[in-house]
């Protein structure tokens, strides 16, 4: 029930996130930096992809743990903390070109919005991974059986959750003009 509750807390930060990155996403001076000018949407779907596909591996793990499969709920833990690294990557990568052609936290306010935005979930992925971690980690010390399955399926549903606000902001950063 608690991460009923948190994740509705959640709800509420990202839909003012969004909310304010949808009202200053035109506001660009004249001249300035636009999304248009540095998005790179391919490379992007790219790395959408790869964190939806940790939402499959995620459900594996689970699948696998309830029926204390423990060699393969290591490996599909690992593979869907792998998947969000890969992701975070991705960011990083695309946050440091933006920089680089001139798109910075402070250049305009479509640039705080936007970096505010997709900080925020780059923060909660990466909160993620570390719970991903720690799963593993208790798999291998043998304190994860079965039994206790339900802790990886509440932070399961914290990972799609991930997942589901990652997919809006996509959505509304990148493919809608």
């Amino acid at each position: 029930m608690a991460m009923w509750v948190f994740l509705g807390s959640e709800c509420m930060l990202f839909g003012g996130l969004i909310s304010t990155y949808l009202l200053y996403k035109d506001r660009v001076p004249e001249g300035g930096i636009s999304p248009r000018d540095v998005f790179d949407i391919p490379f992007t779907s790219a790395s959408s992809f790869v964190l939806l596909m940790s939402s499959l591996t995620m459900v594996l793990a689970l699948a696998a743990i309830q029926k204390a499969d423990h060699r393969r709920f290591r490996l599909w833990i690992l593979t869907t903390a792998l998947l969000g690294s890969t992701f975070i990557a991705g960011q990083i990568y695309e946050f440091t070109a933006f920089y680089r052609e001139g798109l910075g936290f402070t250049t305009n306010i479509f640039g705080s919005a936007f970096y505010t935005l997709t900080g925020f979930h780059g923060v909660h992925v990466t909160i993620g991974i570390i719970m991903l971690l720690s799963l593993l980690v208790l798999s291998i010390r043998g304190r994860l059986s079965e039994e206790r399955s339900e802790a990886v399926e509440i932070v399961g549903l914290y990972w799609h959750f991930v997942d589901i606000v990652w997919i809006l902001i996509f959505t509304i950063i990148y493919l809608i003009p």
